[in-house]
């Protein structure tokens, strides 16, 4: 285990010097995955095979995310993967409590009615906010609330962070709010 990264399940996690960066382009990854499961119904095997880290890439330099150093960025791309693909496996792999936890906050939305993308946001988020209690709780929110501006309607920020604030007045989460 080196300085820059932990072993946890097995994959590389960043630690504090660029993690920031790395967990969120670990969350991106993950919500297209989470999202093509979901509307797909494509197996985990299937979709962590067929993910194409420089495609996801340049797609993203595309949205305005550029850097310069081509090597650096693929090479943290990949340990990005690695998170992201820990992310997936343990939102699916508990998605029953996390849809149970989204169910008792969301009045008068049942989560198959929510909109694919920030379902798929919140159900990341509700997973790390149960289970990664490394990640601090705001840290979190404020991950999703990006993660909806950047990939879902105009009103998904406002729907992803009311549901999620909801969640931390009304639960009690392992780790530190900030």
């Amino acid at each position: 285990m080196t300085r820059d990264s932990q072993a946890i399940d097995g994959a590389a996690r960043p630690t504090r010097s660029g993690a920031v960066g790395k967990r969120r382009l670990a969350r991106e990854m993950a919500i297209q995955m989470l999202y093509q499961r979901d509307l797909a119904e494509s197996a985990l095997a299937a979709i962590f095979s067929s993910f194409d880290v420089p495609d996801f890439l340049s797609e993203r330099e595309e949205g305005g995310a550029a850097r310069s150093d081509a090597h650096s960025r693929l090479a943290e791309a990949k340990d990005a993967f690695e998170y992201a693909r820990r992310l997936v496996e343990g939102t699916v792999s508990h998605l029953t409590e996390v849809d149970d936890l989204l169910s008792q906050q969301a009045d008068h939305w049942r989560i198959e009615r929510m909109p694919a993308v920030d379902r798929n946001i919140l159900r990341l988020a509700v997973f790390e906010l149960v289970h990664e209690p490394d990640v601090p709780k705001l840290v979190v929110l404020d991950e999703a609330v990006e993660l909806a501006k950047r990939f879902g309607s105009d009103q998904s920020a406002r729907f992803v962070n009311g549901l999620l604030d909801g969640l931390l007045k009304t639960h009690t989460f392992p780790g530190s709010l900030k």
